[in-house]
């Protein structure tokens, strides 16, 4: 069971632009961080984050809604196998 101090796998791929924009408070750097050590999908998404980043120089996360929930359920599935 995850504390509330942790942080999971949605609450990751929700900060992960602030993350790289160094707009997280040291704490909330450190929960994003502590989290990525046992992680590896959300390693796997934030080196795919820096990569569109170098490719396309900004980062485009205006997704439809439904899209959005059905990229985040398709993830939590990969995640699982």
């Amino acid at each position: 069971m995850k504390s509330e101090r942790e942080l999971t796998c949605h609450q990751v791929v929700e900060l992960v632009t602030a993350y790289l924009d160094d707009g997280l408070s040291p704490e909330d750097r450190e929960r994003f961080e502590q989290h990525l050590v046992s992680c590896s999908g959300c390693r796997n998404y934030l080196e795919q984050m820096r990569r569109t980043i170098e490719t396309t120089g900004r980062v485009q996360l205006a997704l439809p809604a439904e899209l959005e929930e059905k990229l985040l359920e398709a993830f939590r599935g990969w995640r699982r196998a």
